[in-house]
């Protein structure tokens, strides 16, 4: 991901000490991750998934089960998946095989990525229909300037690991990627960053299809300012990271099932 992390946001962060206790945060945040979709209507059926990696088996994952609400996912619902897709830990045993496909190749290929997202909001597929990139028209679309990526090669629904790795191939070193006729994809070093790039790529798709419904032609944020943008004030790890606290604090309170 093509950021800076100006250091004196890293003292934001909180430093977890131990396996145990990055493992659990891990889960805590996917959880909560969850919930935050399922608030924004961020589902379609059984489609969508957010993943996060192993803090001691890097190549393994945990990822929700396939068929359970987001609204309803708790801590103890998450599931823990290899690399060959077997289910490792967790008390379910469904799993969503185009959720494997992708994410276990962006894994692979990424190994700066901690957590991946994935679903089919109403805004981002419909902006994946046009197969083209955002356009720099608001200080939040910034975070994107030239950080994400189209995946122009839509051939059904994505259950092969091959068509998971051109995925990973078209992503690159991006935060995103836009899956034409499909969705979003975001990425992240945290749990939290790559929920917020999402909720925030969402809406930034609907503003784009808002501005392009207008008659006059839309006025474009000039290339280095939006560059700017991006590395020193919105589109950077910790920025993400702290955009979803304020989510977050409100699924704490409003879900006290989630840590079960």
């Amino acid at each position: 991901m093509r950021t800076q992390n100006p250091e004196q946001y890293k003292a934001l962060m909180p430093v977890i000490e131990g396996v145990e206790a990055q493992r659990a945060h891990r889960k805590k945040m996917l959880a909560a991750g969850f919930r935050i979709f399922g608030r924004f209507g961020f589902s379609e059926g059984v489609a969508g998934h957010i993943t996060v990696r192993d803090p001691e088996f890097p190549d393994t994952f945990w990822v929700n089960p396939f068929g359970v609400s987001f609204n309803r996912i708790k801590v103890s619902d998450l599931i823990r998946v290899d690399e060959d897709g077997n289910i490792v830990e967790g008390k379910h045993t469904n799993l969503n095989r185009a959720a494997f496909a992708i994410h276990s190749r962006l894994h692979h290929a990424r190994p700066d990525v901690i957590a991946a997202a994935h679903s089919h909001s109403i805004y981002g597929k419909s902006w994946s229909a046009m197969g083209k990139t955002l356009d720099p028209l608001t200080q939040d679309s910034c975070a994107f300037y030239d950080d994400h990526a189209v995946f122009d090669d839509y051939t059904g629904v994505v259950l092969d690991t091959s068509e998971g790795d051109r995925i990973a191939e078209a992503l690159g070193d991006r935060k995103a990627a836009i899956l034409k006729n499909h969705g979003l994809l975001t990425v992240g070093h945290t749990v939290e960053e790559t929920v917020w790039w999402f909720v925030s790529m969402e809406r930034c798709c609907q503003a784009q299809i808002l501005v392009e419904s207008m008659r006059d032609k839309p006025q474009l944020i000039r290339p280095e300012v939006a560059l700017s943008t991006r590395n020193h004030e919105v589109g950077f790890p910790i920025a993400g990271w702290f955009s979803f606290q304020p989510l977050l604090q409100d699924i704490l309170v409003n879900c006290p099932d989630l840590v079960d």
